[in-house]
């Protein structure tokens, strides 16, 4: 068991080390008429990759020698795919969230010209809005491939979660086993009403869904054994052993050889670890592997992810990263939180999950509107940046990356209810959407 803990304990640091990282999601279309981008062609994801790799110096990356191109990196940062061809920029951890969204602004920037030249347009949705699962086609990725197959057995929405969502997701460091627990604790039970804050995904297969978030759906009908709010977390003083008890009675997707794939989805990695796999025995790679197949709402690993966000339009892309900085870094905000959630039993939550992705904050959650649970979310987040007082170049402190979430909370809307008001009909034109939704 103790070897399992090792990427905990190293990933401890103290506060003066303390970065914020932003991973976020992004779907492209054809601006003529909203068809779906795919992996290879002459308007593809491997046509996108080739212009970045000639004209902006990143490098490819392949699970094979001479496999597809998957992923590509430069210095800290990273472009990766999700199974529907859903394109991902994952920045480098930053003290500051300014710093972060500068880096995350200039990276966007490289890929503006080849979307354009391509007829592309980007969608600030945290779902694709017109194709269906079977109209998707599936990255090259060796993962994907076995979860293709797999997860669909396991949830009725799995297929979509997979090839049609994008979020955007903040990486936060912890100090010690009990910060990261503390963390983790408080981030699953307040995470339903951040989701509904961030809701942004309103439309599915060409029409409106009925939910002001069809991603945040999904998520509740996919593997219950790897995805939720982790009810063994949500007591006082848990502790690593106890998420990686959870994390070994989860079945595992594949095992990695020689970058050949063993399929072992019938197997979970603790008899993984005690029995082996067609002769292949366990090993600390593995486990690695294992962790980042996890999908709960909040997820432990060498930092704490915040996953439970639609991605969002730049003007508010970096309104989650800087909500949870305000939240978890200001020890008086982390203590107020604590407090405002504590009463939050893991049954009622759970009850009331699917509808906060149906409304969004215009429900009632607890007894009370949403929204007024979420104005005081959002009230000690901006307590908290304004303590730790982090300013841009203009003299700012994070609480402006946060302007446009407090103004649609006054009002008692999400994004969602945004792009309905633009577009109130049942079955939009794609016109419609991308003109609404286009980046």
């Amino acid at each position: 068991m103790d070897d399992l803990l090792v990427l905990f304990h190293d990933a401890e640091k103290p506060r003066a080390r303390w970065r914020v990282g932003t991973e976020a999601e992004r779907i492209a279309v054809r601006k003529a008429d909203g068809a779906h981008l795919r992996y290879d062609g002459d308007v593809s994801v491997v046509a996108i990759f080739d212009q970045l790799i000639d004209k902006h110096g990143w490098e490819p990356e392949r699970e094979t020698e001479a496999g597809p191109i998957i992923a590509l990196r430069r210095e800290d940062a990273s472009v990766t795919l999700e199974p529907g061809s859903q394109i991902e920029l994952s920045g480098a951890p930053y003290r500051t969230v300014h710093d972060g969204k500068a880096e995350s602004d200039a990276h966007w920037a490289d890929l503006q010209p080849v979307i354009d030249d391509l007829g592309l347009v980007w969608l600030g949705l945290g779902c694709q809005p017109f194709a269906s699962v079977d109209e998707l086609g599936w990255v090259p990725k060796m993962r994907y491939d076995v979860m293709r197959e797999y997860m669909p057995t396991r949830g009725s929405m799995a297929g979509d979660m997979m090839t049609k969502t994008c979020t955007v997701q903040a990486n936060l460091d912890y100090a010690s086993e009990e910060d990261a627990m503390r963390k983790l604790r408080v981030g699953l039970r307040v995470q339903p009403i951040v989701t509904a804050m961030f809701a942004n995904s309103p439309w599915d297969g060409g029409n409106r869904s009925g939910y002001r978030s069809y991603r945040a759906l999904t998520w509740l009908h996919m593997d219950p054994d790897r995805s939720g709010l982790l009810p063994f977390a949500w007591k006082d003083h848990s502790s690593y052993v106890e998420y990686v008890d959870w994390a070994l009675d989860v079945p595992m997707f594949l095992v990695k050889r020689n970058r050949k794939a063993f399929y072992n989805t019938g197997q979970t990695f603790r008899s993984f670890m005690e029995e082996g796999f067609q002769g292949i025995r366990a090993n600390y790679g593995d486990w690695v592997v294992h962790l980042s197949t996890l999908f709960p709402e909040v997820r432990l690993k060498n930092t704490l992810e915040y996953r439970g966000a639609d991605v969002q339009r730049p003007d508010m892309l970096f309104a989650l990263p800087a909500l949870w900085k305000g939240l978890l870094y200001d020890d008086d905000s982390l203590r107020a939180l604590e407090g405002l959630v504590d009463s939050w039993s893991f049954p009622e939550v759970e009850r009331q999950r699917d509808t906060l992705a149906r409304y969004g904050v215009q429900t009632k959650f607890m007894n009370r509107d949403a929204v007024d649970w979420a104005g005081e979310v959002l009230e000690l987040a901006e307590a908290g940046l304004r303590r730790i007082g982090d300013m841009n170049e203009a003299g700012q402190d994070e609480t402006v990356l946060l302007r446009r979430l407090r103004s649609l909370l006054e009002i008692s809307q999400c994004p969602a209810d945004v792009l309905l008001e633009q577009v109130d009909a049942e079955r939009p034109s794609r016109e419609a959407v991308i003109r609404v939704a286009g980046l």
